[in-house]
């Protein structure tokens, strides 16, 4: 078809003022920041509920720990353990994580040495980690627990110190937790996570971890490095 130049001049000017697809265009220009806006908020948002879950565990293992009466066994402990595994099976905690489950009471000691001991300590989780506290024992003969507990470790001050009550123990539950991104490393990396919750023992006349269930040390759930595991 034979077009003259002033119907040339008409097409180019119908072409020009066409805006038919110009919204599709700008979608197309658009869609990478969106995308990514979407993503990092949708990672934001599961680290947030992630770091909740984290701390809901730590307050679980703490207060079942300290729920038992009576005495504590080995028996026990696996309990508290199970139900560490199976309450943080959605975000892998056995796999990634690690609670440090701690007996804190008055280590008897008068003078300078007195303070607070760690009765018994006991582990679950893949995760090598090791409590801020030290391990089980110390404290026994010295002042390295004198004022007690502090999120971050060993209390520097009485005022900032958690102490068992009089006659009675502290459950400290710690746990460490890796937190993988759930949609890439381009918005944050690997990171670890951690929480700390206390609970008063109720009921328990001795603190003493026994063992009347007769498991061996490769079943219970020791703090080595030979029992990092997920089961």
């Amino acid at each position: 078809m034979f077009m003259t130049g002033r119907s040339r001049l008409a097409a180019a000017r119908g072409v020009w003022r066409d805006r038919s697809g110009l919204a599709l265009i700008e979608f197309a220009y658009a869609l990478p920041l969106l995308l990514t806006i979407g993503l990092a908020g949708t990672e934001a948002a599961n680290l947030a509920l992630v770091t909740l879950r984290i701390n809901q565990l730590a307050m679980l293992a703490a207060d079942n720990a300290a729920r038992v009466r009576i005495s504590m066994d080995e028996g026990d402990v696996n309990e508290v353990m199970v139900g560490m595994r199976f309450a943080g099976s959605g975000i892998k905690f056995g796999e990634r994580g690690r609670v440090i489950v701690s007996d804190i009471e008055p280590n008897g000691l008068i003078g300078t040495n007195g303070g607070q001991k760690i009765t018994w300590q006991r582990c679950f989780g893949a995760k090598n980690a090791v409590s801020a506290y030290g391990a089980q024992g110390t404290g026994a003969t010295g002042p390295a627990l004198r004022y007690g507990v502090a999120p971050a470790g060993p209390a520097t001050t009485e005022e900032a110190g958690t102490t068992p009550v009089d006659n009675g123990a502290l459950i400290v539950a710690e746990v460490r937790y890796t937190y993988v991104p759930l949609v890439a490393s381009m918005f944050m990396g690997n990171r670890e996570l951690r929480a700390v919750q206390t609970f008063p023992v109720r009921d328990r006349a001795s603190q003493t971890l026994t063992n009347t269930s007769g498991l061996t040390d490769a079943a219970k759930r020791l703090c080595d490095a030979a029992h990092l595991s997920a089961d």
